[in-house]
């Protein structure tokens, strides 16, 4: 139940309990034995004397997560099938088919099958909609139905499936899934390596160790670290990844928190493997977290040069606490600064606008990296060098959220033979079909100027609603629905750079977008000329 009435009620109540239990907590305890006792006669006559059937875990489960989403979108109440997953996430194995899945009410939609794993060789391709699993029909199990595809080695596991309107069947045996941290490094060119770094999970640092230890061992003289999209993780990876390339000692990051126990300096604590290899990090909007850490430390500390878009602003820790019956409480318990002292976070989720969304922040401090550079906080990390066709918008983002990238990507592998990356162009009159595919689809995009419009039009203020008032208010709307189709044209690099990305990986897999990465990708391209200009790479950092 996640009625206006169940938020109302239980929520500011369980907001109190749960803060009963943080150690900072400073209230006087009859103030919170008062709200315990109140929410638990509560809960139980709700229980006892609701008109219908009420679920005890359901009703408390989603109370406790209304309330969390009042606060940050990373504090988190994890049941016991949340622990499993976090605990999976981090270590980067569990046993499955082997193939990232998006679920629905009615279906399961594959994302992306990894290579040579059990989804890949049962023939499962992206954009295929699982509908039965074993003998139970997806929209009929109310749990996440991805829980079903997971199991022990060697069984099997029957699916139904729906591709380009056919339904077809198959048996897929489950296998060990190993999810690779570094799931690419290859040799640009004779003299620098490519390494990327997908995610910090607790593989992030020896992974990428051994690919450094290897491209050198190749020939790199130079090294491009490629996080753009890697989310983050741990933070004692992003801490060890840093150490790779500057020495023992070094402060990487400071966390701060109102719980003096959290309040902790992170220092490298190995020899590096290379002190003084040039190197470039590339970073965008979808670099998070640990990908901060590394890309804003390397930076304070000019050991490196950050190439790319502004990435995506998170400075908040979260530690996991242990509740009961196998649940935890992800919670955030601080914010992180990087060696020059600044908080990278874009949002404020404290201080909220009239619709309840985080504030964005537009005061930025300056700090100074180890040579004296100007940088700033507030903000995620900004390259030295900003690429501009990986810089986000709301239109790109909007399209991708929509699902209609991946979509049209489906379309177009079915329709299209490619033979090898190299083959690949992605023409005009294939954009040019796109903007047809969108203009035929639901896709609405509203632009914030359409909000602050309508709200005012829709408000108390009786002047707005004259009939000269709407119809230029109509008028105004119309022209902004025009300059949205144009926006198609203007924002074209950036959205077809995502359709690239989307459709090769339908061909050749995440290997064959990072092999055509090599010889078209503008970020790549622009590091290797940087690092092939030693003069200009030593004056960025100076």
């Amino acid at each position: 139940m996640k009625s206006s009435l169940l938020k109302k009620t239980l929520v500011p109540i369980l907001a109190v309990v749960i803060l009963a239990f943080s150690s900072s907590f400073k209230s006087d305890y009859f103030e919170i034995a008062k709200q315990i006792e109140i929410f638990t006669t509560l809960f139980k006559e709700l229980n006892m004397n609701y008109v219908d059937e009420t679920n005890p875990a359901e009703l408390m489960d989603t109370a406790i997560k209304n309330m969390l989403d009042d606060l940050d979108p990373y504090t988190k109440f994890l049941n016991e099938q949340d622990v499993e997953a976090y605990k999976i996430s981090n270590a980067g194995e569990y046993s499955g088919i082997g193939s990232l899945v998006r679920s629905y009410d009615d279906k399961l939609l594959i994302v992306e099958p990894y290579k040579g794993y059990p989804a890949d060789k049962a023939g499962l391709k992206a954009g295929d909609e699982i509908t039965k699993i074993g003998d139970i029909e997806v929209s009929d199990f109310k749990d996440n139905a991805s829980e079903l595809l997971k199991g022990a080695n060697n069984t099997k596991v029957e699916v139904t499936y729906k591709r380009q309107g056919k339904s077809y069947s198959t048996s897929i045996e489950r296998e060990g899934i190993e999810i690779d941290a570094v799931p690419y490094a290859k040799m640009l060119n004779e003299d620098t390596g490519y390494i990327v770094l997908s995610r910090f999970n607790s593989k992030a640092s020896s992974q990428t160790k051994s690919a450094l230890l290897d491209l050198k061992g190749k020939g790199a003289t130079k090294i491009i670290l490629d996080l753009r999209g890697n989310p983050g993780g741990l933070l004692s990876e992003a801490i060890n990844v840093t150490n790779l390339f500057v020495p023992k000692g070094e402060l990487i990051v400071t966390t701060k928190s109102k719980v003096k126990k959290f309040n902790s300096e992170y220092r490298t604590k190995n020899k590096a493997v290379d002190e003084t290899i040039p190197l470039v990090v590339l970073v965008n909007g979808s670099s998070a977290s640990a990908s901060e850490i590394v890309s804003g430390s390397l930076q304070d500390l000019d050991r490196a040069v950050v190439i790319g878009a502004r990435s995506f602003g998170k400075g908040l820790v979260q530690r996991p606490l242990k509740l009961t019956y196998g649940t935890q409480l992800k919670v955030t318990i601080s914010r992180y600064y990087t060696p020059s002292g600044r908080c990278i976070q874009a949002l404020d989720y404290w201080n909220r606008d009239a619709y309840g969304n985080a504030v964005k922040n537009n005061t930025f401090k300056e700090f100074k990296t180890r040579n004296g550079r100007k940088v700033e906080d507030g903000g995620g990390v900004m390259p030295d060098i900003v690429i501009e066709a990986q810089k986000t918008n709301d239109l790109t983002k909007a399209l991708k959220s929509d699902h209609l990238i991946f979509d049209f990507a489906t379309q177009y592998y079915y329709k299209h033979k490619v033979e090898s990356p190299k083959d690949f162009v992605f023409k005009q009159t294939d954009y040019d079909a796109f903007k047809d595919y969108i203009s035929q689809s639901n896709f609405v995009f509203e632009t914030a100027t359409e909000k602050a419009l309508k709200d005012a039009i829709n408000g108390k203020d009786k002047a707005l609603s004259s009939p000269e008032i709407m119809d230029s208010y109509n008028s105004l709307l119309a022209e902004i629905n025009r300059e949205k189709v144009k926006a198609l044209n203007s924002y074209q690099k950036e959205i077809q750079a995502n359709l690239e990305d989307e459709i090769i990986k339908r061909y050749f897999y995440r290997d064959g977008l990072y092999d055509y990465y090599l010889k078209n990708d503008e970020a790549i391209l622009t590091s290797s000329a940087l690092m092939n200009d030693p003069v200009k790479y030593n004056s960025i950092l100076n």
